[in-house]
């Protein structure tokens, strides 16, 4: 793309202080041939307890749980916001909300009052036309420019304007829907058909549940590209609830097949209509996975492919958080740390259980280190490369400190120390001896907890001093 040609020069650069106790020196350097394929899944409000990997015993994810055996699986990791749109722009920009613009959700709030919109009210709607600011340099982009063949196939969340679309944005193939959630089935949002095929609306597939949607299209995409190296991305919308204008339909809230609803009879019969869903709608997508990944393990790439997954941010209603306070929305652990499991098997040693500090902003840079790409030249990035520790090269390697700031709410971690304001809710809390954040220390360690927000107040003044990005910033 354009944007990102003027980057593409072979200097090696140092990623911005702040970020981690002990920075690689050296590159890799990674011959064409050798190119590893990069599948980077992110699930949608999925609880920090809710996979089998990571304690569940009521909910089935046979396939992550046999991929996080196969590599590492991260209990220390966090994203960059408690809700969607943000998160999701930093994973692909590997910058901070308040760097790269997107710090707030482009959308209509209206999801729960009944409304439809007619088609020009919605066409000039913020849901509409408000996107990422088209000077952000997406992984995507860097990579389609290092030959990468890269495929988005689920909830894009960052524009619906061409301009922002996924083909625009360094893809070569897309098949998803383009706000922040759909109706599961009709795949509409407010009464508008909301699915897209490459850079057009389509409506072929109404009544077909959309993760199954995503999995048709991306081992399509996967067959087609085996034998190159390739980008998947596969952003899904489960298991966030959908957004279900036909709350006559038996399937309201839940948003899962039948097929997998059944397998989950226990909490049907107690009641537990959501959380039935949530469970139904997880294995569901487990199972998507676990076709995807059958494709590239018998085509025998599987050694050579790095998947990453994620989820967007923590627990919605009805998921399982244990044994984190919070979820969605506020910046206690349970709205920002998140599972993350990682394999490599020809880099990355299986049956890992990694408890460093880290974070989706180091998806990144990690993705150009085991790429062999340079990292562009006048691109500031947040996170640094991970590998290190991922390959037991540096066992030590973790992130120093971390910010968040939205909606008039705010946290920090530096080393093991966490403040958070929730605007009603707020404390200081050592997360080394009190992960659920239950024992406030605010008034036992004052000066402590006076340097924190120090820190906090000079990251806000590095934000503020960043070069502006849209939209919602005035410049």
């Amino acid at each position: 793309m354009d944007k990102c040609i003027q980057f593409l020069v072979p200097l090696l650069l140092t990623i911005p202080a702040c970020t981690s106790i002990q920075e690689q020196s050296g590159k890799n350097i990674v011959r064409k041939t050798d190119l590893p394929n990069i599948v980077l899944i992110v699930s949608d409000d999925q609880g920090y307890h809710d996979l089998g990997c990571y304690g569940a015993t009521d909910v089935k994810t046979p396939t992550l749980d046999r991929i996080a055996a196969e590599g590492a699986r991260l209990t220390n990791f966090y994203v960059t916001c408690s809700f969607c749109t943000p998160s999701r722009a930093s994973l692909l920009t590997g910058r901070y909300p308040q760097r790269n613009g997107t710090y707030e959700l482009f959308r209509n709030n209206r999801v729960d009052d009944g409304y439809l919109y007619p088609p020009y009210e919605y066409s000039v709607s913020p849901e509409r036309i408000l996107g990422t600011d088209q000077r952000e340099v997406l992984i995507s982009e860097i990579l389609q420019e290092a030959g990468y063949i890269n495929g988005c196939f689920g909830k894009w969340d960052m524009g619906q304007l061409r301009r922002f679309l996924p083909l625009q944005q360094g893809f070569d193939r897309y098949f998803g829907f383009v706000n922040t959630g759909i109706d599961y089935f009709t795949h509409e949002r407010y009464g508008v058909p909301s699915m897209y095929d490459d850079n057009e609306p389509t409506i072929k597939d109404n009544g077909t549940y959309c993760t199954n949607l995503f999995e048709r299209e991306a081992i399509k995409f996967v067959r087609e590209y085996i034998n190159k190296p390739f980008f998947l991305y596969l952003p899904f919308n489960a298991p966030h609830s959908g957004s279900n204008q036909h709350k006559e339909d038996p399937r309201y809230p839940v948003q899962a097949t039948q097929e997998y609803l059944d397998i989950y009879p226990e909490a049907f019969e107690k009641g537990e209509y959501h959380r039935q869903g949530i469970m139904a709608a997880i294995t569901d997508m487990d199972n998507a996975i676990r076709n995807i990944m059958q494709v590239i393990e018998d085509a025998g790439k599987d050694d050579n492919t790095l998947v990453i997954f994620l989820s967007d941010n923590g627990a919605g209603g009805s998921v399982a958080n244990y044994p984190l306070r919070g979820g969605k929305g506020n910046f206690f652990e349970g709205g920002i740390r998140v599972p993350c499991i990682v394999k490599w098997p020809a880099r990355i040693p299986g049956d890992q259980v990694i408890d460093n500090f880290l974070s989706s902003l180091e998806i990144f840079p990690t993705i150009l280190s085991v790429t062999g790409i340079d990292k562009p030249d006048d691109l500031i990035l947040d996170g640094f490369n991970m590998m290190p520790v991922l390959s037991g090269e540096n066992k030590d390697l973790a992130r120093e400190e971390m910010y968040w700031e939205a909606r008039e709410k705010m946290a920090a971690r530096i080393g093991n120390w966490k403040l958070v304001y929730n605007i009603d809710e707020k404390g200081f809390y050592d997360l080394s001896k009190d992960i659920s954040e239950e024992n406030d220390l605010t008034d036992v360690l004052p000066e402590r907890f006076a340097e924190i927000k120090r820190k906090f107040s000079a990251w806000q003044v590095e934000m503020a001093k960043a070069e502006p990005r849209g939209p919602f910033k005035d410049f």
